[in-house]
């Protein structure tokens, strides 16, 4: 089995006016193809930093980042929008839909950016709708919905294009235990179905147990790795 992420080295540095803020130091990480990761770690520890990093969001300031083996630091700005787009399906914690259409059209939209035909774009997001369990919900509106249903609805579009990874930040901030618990469930089960690389930052251990394996993240190096001993 191949690794779908390699960090080296990583370092990546913000500046605020005249003082240098650390987020990653030198951090180093390998994230096998299929692998469902949890990333944990204090505020201010790299979490979501690294995340935006492997999504391609950000620039590391040295270092590499390889997806799918290639260095996306070495990508224009507009192979950069194609690469997110065509490889990385991503989940928010505050669920980013739009809400003045609907659930389906919603979904629809990374395909809509690719250039994928109406009739197929549509036909996938209804199945991906019917695995996550809305498929009587496809011509509501977002606001209509539940927060657990929302998040279901931006895990179906997060992976509308077939994506090679996941990244999921906080998925469950904004939602109760019980509903929390669910949604990590179907991330796991989609994981499996799929093949897909699923990476979450979460701040809930206890979620995290549901992954394959969980990293700890400390001052932005990686402080140590856990396998889950039930999952």
């Amino acid at each position: 089995m191949g690794y779908a992420v390699e960090a080296i080295d990583l370092v990546k540095v913000y500046r605020v006016g005249k003082r240098e803020v650390w987020a990653l130091r030198g951090l180093n990480l390998k994230v096998k193809e299929g692998e469902f990761l949890a990333v944990v770690g204090p505020s201010g520890s790299g979490k979501s930093t690294l995340l935006n990093l492997i999504g391609a969001l950000d620039r590391p300031t040295s270092g590499a980042v390889l997806v799918d083996g290639i260095d996306t630091s070495k990508l224009s700005d507009s192979e950069l929008s194609r690469f997110r787009n065509e490889k990385i399906g991503f989940v928010f914690q505050s669920f980013n839909l739009i809400n003045r259409i609907s659930v389906i059209r919603n979904v629809e939209l990374p395909a809509m950016v690719k250039g994928t035909p109406k009739d197929v774009r549509e036909r996938r997001a209804r199945e991906l709708l019917e695995e996550v369990g809305l498929g009587d919900k496809i011509y509501m509106k977002p606001l209509e919905l539940s927060g657990g249903e929302q998040q279901r609805v931006a895990i179906a579009r997060a992976l509308i294009n077939n994506p090679r990874f996941v990244l999921a930040d906080e998925p469950t901030g904004n939602l109760d235990s019980v509903t929390s618990k669910e949604i990590y469930r179907l991330l796991r089960r989609l994981n499996r179905m799929h093949g897909t690389t699923v990476i979450v930052v979460t701040h809930d251990l206890e979620l995290a147990q549901e992954c394959d394996r969980i990293v700890y993240l400390r001052d932005g190096k990686v402080e140590r790795e856990v396998i889950p001993v039930e999952r």
